[in-house]
């Protein structure tokens, strides 16, 4: 499957930057395979039956959660396309139904990154594009910032 923006490029544009969704979408599913493993080793130390019941229900519970956030995860991060080109700013969310937003760099008024501490610390946050006569677009969670940030303001 090709990528969008190798669909959509214009004779003579290029692809000067592209990232993606951090990824911190992983977390929830990372968080529940722990969990999932941790109640399966508690199953094993446990010496009464029911509570080894108990513990391998969970784990299987845990184990379908985690799965689950795991392909939303990843399924997110694979619909998702953000690039700066030569000549304009495309983002693309979305497999069947696809919401696209594209703006010309020389419409581009202002480029804004809001970063959390642990978005600082592990290099994600939500950078919000203004442009000229053409309203506000806030992309959440992308992968380097600050990077694309310079990307769309360096010419």
């Amino acid at each position: 499957m090709a990528r969008y923006i190798d669909e959509i490029l214009q004779p003579g544009e290029r692809v000067l930057y592209s990232t993606n969704a951090h990824w911190i979408f992983y977390f929830p599913a990372i968080v529940a395979w722990i969990a999932a493993l941790a109640l399966l080793i508690l199953s094993r130390q446990a010496t009464v039956d029911w509570l080894v019941l108990l513990c391998l229900g969970a784990a299987g519970l845990a184990a379908l959660a985690a799965l689950y956030w795991t392909v939303k995860g990843w399924f997110h991060r694979f619909t998702t396309e953000t690039d700066v080109t030569n000549l304009r700013v495309v983002h693309k969310t979305g497999f069947i139904k696809r919401r696209t937003f594209e703006m010309a760099l020389d419409k581009v008024e202002s480029v804004d990154v809001d970063q959390t501490i642990l978005g600082r610390i592990l290099n994600y946050g939500d950078v919000t594009i203004r442009g000229v006569g053409e309203g506000i677009e806030t992309i959440k969670t992308i992968a380097s910032p600050l990077a694309f940030r310079s990307s769309i303001t360096t010419r």
